[in-house]
């Protein structure tokens, strides 16, 4: 459904929510390992949702990244669409360059129901949202 780099944005982000009380700052090496991703690849996707001002870093010894107040009102929408860009919205399922409601791909109206939904459950989720999810400890980021 998303690339790879994607779904990892999704978890960094919503862990370093989580880290970032009283202004705390995360590593790349925490990340990394809190969501389990190769470093190398996260320090990519953050510098990423950096400089689309998702995500704050501070810079030294004591640096790291941090999420503020207006971060966590980002939706999962604005992670999905920094990183793999506006596809959801307009690709076809199946990958057609011309898939539309006048020249449906065979799976077109079954998968518009199921798009809308997922749209609908990326826009009005927020990183808050999901961060108070697994402050429940019912909800996880990483098998165990």
């Amino acid at each position: 459904m998303f690339s790879k780099s994607c779904e990892y944005a999704i978890k960094a982000m919503i862990f370093v929510a989580q880290k970032s009380k009283d202004e705390v700052r995360v590593s790349i090496k925490q990340i990394a390992e809190g969501i389990d991703a190769p470093e190398s690849f996260i320090a990519k996707i953050l510098q990423d949702l950096g400089k689309r001002k998702l995500i704050n870093s501070v810079k030294g010894p004591n640096g790291g990244f941090y999420i503020d107040k207006l971060n966590l009102k980002s939706s999962i929408a604005d992670i999905v669409k920094a990183i793999d860009g506006d596809g959801i919205y307009k690709d076809c399922v199946i990958g057609l360059k011309a898939c539309s409601e006048k020249k449906p791909c065979p799976v077109h109206f079954e998968y518009k129901e199921i798009k809308k939904n997922l749209i609908l459950m990326l826009e009005t989720n927020t990183i808050a949202d999901f961060k108070e999810k697994l402050d429940t400890n019912s909800f996880f980021l990483k098998n165990k």
